[in-house]
């Protein structure tokens, strides 16, 4: 089995996928896919990839051995039991099955992992699917009087795409910076679109707008240099 893993440095992302993975790091294999150094916008990062074993892996919970939801607290409520059954009805419903664990709460939300085979297609292209899926567990929490905004990740999708949309940002306003023309962004959701903008915010010769219409908008970013 292969799993991908990104951190600030080599180590970082190993110690990622000994945390994630529930193994020792003598029981799989490491290959760097990436090394990206620190430079005036961009902050280095490494991304590697795991091979582990099906011996190793026999001890990770796959989608068909259901496991309780897990809590920062001693136990889930009512209501959040009825979200996970929820969650695991509307999943089998697609065709798929998954296991579904209650992380934390963190800033009033619920914070719960999705583990499943079919993973990619849970996340779907640019985390379009897993979106759509937040957004139901979110309109359904609401409904069963749940006041906590549901995060749903998936192979700690939500994390990757956050530090990849980060390097984006420094990529781009280095790219800005240097020609001083205006880049306008791939289309993403909003909770993207306020990461790229923080992102840039400190960042003296460059601005940042988004445009478009509906859900998923682009950023733009603008040089503003004298």
């Amino acid at each position: 089995m292969i799993y991908e893993f990104e951190g600030k440095t080599e180590r970082d992302a190993i110690d990622k996928a000994i945390a994630e993975l529930g193994v020792e790091s003598d029981q799989f294999d490491v290959e760097i896919v990436e090394i990206q150094k620190n430079s005036l916008f961009k902050k280095g990062y490494a991304k590697i990839r795991v091979h582990i074993d099906d011996k190793a892996a026999a001890g990770k919970p796959t989608a068909d051995t259901p496991r309780q939801p897990a809590l920062s607290r001693e136990a889930a409520t009512d209501k959040e039991a009825d979200l996970v059954k929820f969650i695991g009805e509307l999943i089998h419903a697609m065709g798929y099955t998954a296991n579904i664990e209650i992380l934390s709460h963190e800033e009033h939300k619920l914070l719960i992992r999705l583990s499943s085979e079919d993973s990619a297609i849970l996340i779907g292209k640019k985390g379009k699917n897993l979106d759509a899926l937040q957004l139901i567990a979110n309109v359904y929490a609401g409904k069963i009087g749940i006041s906590e905004r549901i995060m749903l990740d998936c192979e700690n999708y939500r994390l990757r795409r956050e530090e990849s949309l980060v390097r984006l940002a420094y990529t781009t306003a280095d790219q800005v910076v240097t020609t001083k023309a205006s880049v306008l962004l791939e289309p993403m959701n909003p909770y993207e679109r306020r990461l790229i903008h923080s992102t840039l915010a400190d960042i003296r010769d460059v601005d940042t707008k988004s445009e478009g219409d509906g859900l998923y908008k682009q950023v733009r970013v603008l040089y503003k240099g004298l």
